[in-house]
């Protein structure tokens, strides 16, 4: 029996069949920070004034959507010229190499996870693609902690945040509108599905365990007013989206100070609750 925590590619047949019917519109998040990603999993767009970030490109089998999404969201695809991942799974690069084919951007990714790739190739999953073809890249850039990406007039902070992948890296910048200026804050991956005991007898990782509470801990003390998700259930991307549609003339709902704590103190939970139900035998299907 699968643990209830394990990533079960069954639950995904749909999606994988039939990516089109997860589309979501891109839109504003605020100032110059865009939404760009689907209903499963997240992609941001930053105008820097001097070119475009992007942040994760989605599965294999959405990056025609996401391609869709940035021309809507009024830009140029091949105007993108960094391109930055949370880590190395192939739901967050699957459409890098046809955006670099389009643009020729500059590839980023956390150097445990490039290294990830050159050693443990197997660790990026590629194999629960299904339906699609896919291959690694070679990252441009491998990250360290304490990084800063710059590019016109934005400045992403690069903080490693292993647990997920020994290569997370969790994102830190200004986005502004005008004079109001505000922080996004991105946690590159709070997953506990490489943390699980089924994960870790098949790969070997249950290193990977040590370092996901400290990783949380780490960034505790940001002061982020915009929390992001890799996901778009870790932040209700949608259900947000929806009330900046309908009451425009409200407050944002994606500035919520108090929020990244929150995500924090939800993740903690979930870890240790994965841990807790392992001791007592309820994290079987």
């Amino acid at each position: 029996m699968p643990s209830k925590y394990a990533f079960l590619i069954e639950k995904y047949d749909h999606f994988y069949r039939y990516p089109e019917q997860y589309r979501m519109k891109p839109f504003k998040i605020f100032g110059n920070l865009y939404f760009v990603g689907n209903a499963d999993v997240g992609s941001y767009l930053i105008d820097t004034g001097d070119g475009l970030i992007l942040i994760d490109t989605t599965y294999p089998t959405t990056r025609a959507l996401l391609v869709q999404s940035i021309w809507e969201a009024g830009f140029n695809p091949g105007e993108i010229k960094y391109i930055l991942h949370t880590h190395g799974h192939f739901d967050h690069f699957g459409g890098t190499q046809f955006i670099v084919s389009l643009s020729g951007a500059k590839t980023f990714l956390g150097a445990p996870d490039a290294e990830m790739f050159r050693q443990r190739p197997e660790m990026a999953l590629i194999s629960d693609t299904r339906y699609t073809y896919l291959e690694l890249f070679t990252p441009d850039v491998e990250l360290k902690d304490g990084d800063i990406i710059s590019l016109g007039k934005t400045s992403i902070r690069a903080i490693a945040t292993p647990g997920h992948t020994m290569g997370v890296m969790t994102y830190i910048f200004d986005v502004a509108d005008g004079k109001e200026i505000h922080t996004a804050g991105l946690y590159g991956g709070i997953g506990v599905n490489t943390l699980c005991r089924d994960f870790i007898d098949n790969y070997g990782n249950m290193n990977y365990r040590n370092f996901y509470l400290d990783s949380l801990e780490k960034v505790r003390g940001e002061k982020v007013d915009i929390l992001l998700g890799n996901h778009t259930e870790q932040n209700s991307t949608k259900k947000k989206y929806e009330e900046m549609r309908d009451n425009p003339a409200e407050k944002n709902p994606f500035i919520q100070p108090h929020e990244w704590n929150d995500f924090l103190d939800f993740a903690t939970e979930l870890f240790n609750r994965m841990l807790r139900d392992e001791e007592d035998g309820t994290d079987q299907i």
